[in-house]
This record gives structure tokens, sequence and C-alpha cells, in this order.
């Protein structure tokens, strides 16, 4: 199996170690805007060869998409140009605008739309390590809109991992994605610029962060590069999230402005059973 891998960041990067180390590709094409990145690639032994768009495509039997959200709406088309019976996947955060800007497309039933639930805070392919999506959950999106032996070579994929695969249509994935995934990185944003502005008049502050601090501000080390274009594709339902926790910020306000313990003590208690889902 030939692998041609578009974008070596963090995703690509790790996708390349993981498909080569567990026999699923036998070869590994490096495609990528930056030759910057390549030659990191390169040097690392993520991939065996870099090549131009259209050269890399012709060659591979699987393409891998994985650049940011927004220059997905561009390169997906292209590529499903030059295709003729291989497959391709995006492995992008959102997927409503860019299901719907290929809907219409001839070769459309090559292309699978997944997302592999795995990442850090890191970025590029220095980024990329093994294991990463280990017995995570790979969500394959409108799978029906592709065909049948498209699919069930990218389950054989994401099951060498091994990855959990779940099926969500373009609309409820997008949903999900700003519930689990959206909502904890604009909080982390917010929460580093709120100690940042802080610590502008205590200096000291950061000697005091621990572990707790230093997790729950983890998602702040984000590129900006890959996040804007995942908020602006999905800003619906970001808002909708975004309003939710606002809300709930709104009600522990109130809460300690009425000195009302109690409640507070009871919406605490309620949170701990997140605990029943996230084991």
């Amino acid at each position: 199996m030939t692998v041609a891998i578009i974008g070596i960041g963090l995703i690509g990067g790790s996708l390349a170690i993981t498909l080569k180390e567990n026999g699923f590709a036998g070869h590994i094409i490096g495609i990528d805007a930056s030759q910057e990145n390549l030659d990191k690639a390169i040097r690392r032994r993520l991939i065996d060869v870099d090549l131009p768009l259209e050269e890399g495509v012709k060659k591979a039997d699987l393409i891998i998409l994985a650049t940011p959200v927004d220059a997905m709406l561009t390169l997906l088309p292209q590529v499903l140009d030059l295709i003729e019976e291989q497959v391709i996947i995006d492995v992008g955060s959102t997927k409503a605008e860019l299901l719907n800007a290929v809907d219409m497309h001839p070769k459309r039933g090559q292309y699978v739309a997944t997302h592999p639930m795995a990442g850090t805070e890191f970025s590029g392919p220095e980024a990329a390590i093994p294991n990463l999506f280990d017995h995570k959950c790979a969500v394959l999106i409108d799978a029906d809109r592709s065909a049948p032996e498209a699919v069930k070579l990218v389950r054989k994929m994401y099951e060498s991992i091994p990855m959990t695969i779940v099926e969500l249509d373009r609309e409820a994935h997008d949903l999900h994605s700003a519930y689990v995934s959206h909502i904890s990185h604009i909080s982390s944003f917010a929460l580093a610029l709120t100690v940042l502005e802080k610590e502008r008049d205590e200096g000291r502050i950061f000697e005091l962060a621990s572990g707790g601090f230093s997790s729950t501000v983890r998602l702040a080390k984000s590129s900006p590069n890959m996040w804007i274009p995942i908020f602006r594709q999905n800003r619906d339902h970001v808002l909708d999230v975004l309003d939710e926790h606002i809300n709930q910020l709104a009600r522990f306000r109130s809460l300690l402005i009425k000195k009302d313990f109690d409640t507070f003590y009871q919406l605490i208690a309620q949170a701990n059973d997140i605990k029943r889902i996230l084991r």
C-alpha cells in the first residue's frame, strides 16, 4: 500500500509513523506546501519521499488530507479531480462546509470523510509521535455517501492502528466536536489570557502554578493557524456551546456573590458525574 499524506504536521506525521510501523503502508509519500516541513519529515523518516501534489497523488493508493481545514476546501476538489481509482480521506475537525463543497463532485464516492479524535497542543512534523491514535475514536462522516470499497479500506486502516470506529452525519459530527473539543480550546485560550493579564500585576503568579493549572491551559499552546479555520467553519455550533458555557460560569459567579455554597457544592457534585463518562 502506497500512502500519500498531504500536510506533514502532528496528525499527518503521526499517522505516517503508525501506518509504517504496523505494516499497513509499505511506502509513504509526503506532500506539503512547506519544503522545510518535508525536509524535517525526511530527516525524521516520517516519509520515504516528498513529491509535488499531482505526482504524489498519481502514485498513491490512499491519499490522506491532513492540512488545516481552510486549505482542505481548496485541496479536496483538486485531489478529487486528479484521482482515478484511489481513495482519499481527510482528518479535519469540521465537516459540513467541506462536504457541502464536494457533494456533487463526480468522484465523490472515492472520498471518505473522517476525524480521528486525537491530538496534542503541538504542531509541525517535529510534533509527530508514535501511538497517538491507539485505542482512540475515529469518526466516519456520511459514510453512506462513499463507495462501499472505499469505506472498507478506510475501516481497515483505522482498525489496523487500532481505533474504535463510529459513524455520524455531518451536522451531528460538527455539533459533537464543538462540545467535546472546540469549547475546550476556547476555554483554555481564555483562561491563559486571564492569567497572563493578571500576571502583569503579580509577577510571581506562575511560580505557584502546579500540575492542575498546566493541564487546564495546555491547549492554549495550540496553533492559531489550525484553530481559527476550525472556529470559522464551525462558528454556529461553537457559539451554541459557548453560550451554554458562559451561562454555567455566570451561575458560579452568582452563587459566589450570594455566598450560596450549598448550591455551589451541589453543582460541583453534579459535575463529578463526568467521571462516569471519562473513566
